[in-house]
């Protein structure tokens, strides 16, 4: 690779040629959701793909998202690989039952004779100023759905690797791309695009050097958040761990657990809401494995358990750094237990 191969990149911009590297090596490859021709989508990710690969492998359809999954089951069944953009995370509803009735099941249901190489792609999460249906955290519906893999990059590069990698899954993908880091940039090739971990894969963003150390523990829009807070922690006095999760399922419980094991304590920020959210289950699956190298509790920053507030108000709502540090500043620095023992 040489240097001037290398240029700042966006997050749109990525998944916008991983679909486009994708639909040019595999003609099964077709995108089809609201506006994604003419329009390129509503944040232009599909962005000139019908002029290139023409209104039959692109295709714009009507509001009607349960259709659009519909179809793009049909499709798989026949051999092709569709690709669907549900416009906003809300939005993806009407299709619900669709996805848990049949994309889910239809390879347990068929013994493994029809595959189900299908990527639904969500725009999802806050800090865009949305409004109702425009702004949702859902990733706990689909990480309860056996059947389905549940994707949520927080880099550049993992956008466009795991974005091809789920284009090329035979398993059904939900590929959950955070509104807010859109337009977070990079220097990246898109010509010689670095490999990333594959689905499945956790990896430490920003390592622990010792002393009073934790795990901070994420995925998606919040990852920068926790990589903020990581830096202003150590003016606290705290070493603080990164790990982003990129995949919910499958979840990589050897990377996590290996981070918490090595901190002794774990804080598991995301924006979806804490009651039933993705952090409970994180949090247990921790607690289960690393029970005995926990010096506190696994503590949980989330957003709120209230329907997603309005843009003026959603700041309050998205965990910010503040709020993650006032977490860490509660995991148990000074007591009984960890008294007398390496902090």
């Amino acid at each position: 690779m040489t240097a001037t191969a290398v240029k700042p990149a966006t997050m749109a911009q990525a998944l916008g040629r991983a679909l486009r590297d994708a639909m040019a090596a595999d003609p099964a490859v077709h995108i089809l959701g609201e506006d994604v021709g003419t329009l390129g989508g509503v944040f232009r990710v599909t962005d000139g793909l019908a002029k290139e690969f023409g209104d039959d492998r692109c295709t714009d359809t009507p509001l009607a998202e349960a259709g659009i999954l519909g179809t793009a089951v049909g499709m798989a069944m026949y051999g092709l690989r569709p690709v669907v953009e549900m416009q906003f995370d809300a939005f993806a509803y009407p299709s619900f039952e669709q996805l848990v009735s049949h994309v889910s099941r239809m390879r347990n249901r068929t013994r493994g004779a029809l595959p189900m190489p299908i990527t639904v792609r969500v725009p999802y999460g806050g800090g865009i100023g949305g409004v109702e249906h425009h702004s949702d955290s859902s990733e706990a519906y689909y990480m309860a759905t056996p059947g389905l893999h549940v994707v949520a990059p927080a880099t550049v590069a993992d956008a466009y690797g795991l974005l091809r990698a789920a284009i090329a899954s035979d398993d059904p993908v939900v590929f959950l791309e955070p509104k807010r880091l859109y337009w977070s940039k990079a220097e990246w090739s898109p010509d010689h695009p670095e490999e990333v971990a594959p689905i499945g894969r956790a990896v430490v963003r920003r390592p622990a050097g010792g002393g009073r150390a934790a795990t901070l523990v994420s995925y998606g829009p919040s990852v920068p958040v926790c990589l903020e807070a990581a830096e202003a922690a150590t003016a606290e006095g705290w070493d603080l761990e990164v790990v982003d999760l990129r995949s919910l399922v499958p979840f990589d419980d050897e990377t996590v657990c290996a981070s918490v094991r090595r901190t002794g304590r774990a804080v598991v920020v995301h924006e979806a809401t804490g009651f039933g959210g993705p952090g409970g289950e994180i949090a247990a699956r921790i607690t289960e494995r690393c029970f005995h190298h926990l010096e506190a509790p696994v503590l949980r920053v989330a957003g709120f358990d209230i329907p997603y507030p309005p843009p003026m108000l959603e700041r309050h709502h998205l965990p910010g750094v503040d709020r993650v540090l006032d977490a860490v500043a509660r995991l148990q620095w000074e007591s009984e237990w960890t008294e007398g023992r390496a902090v």
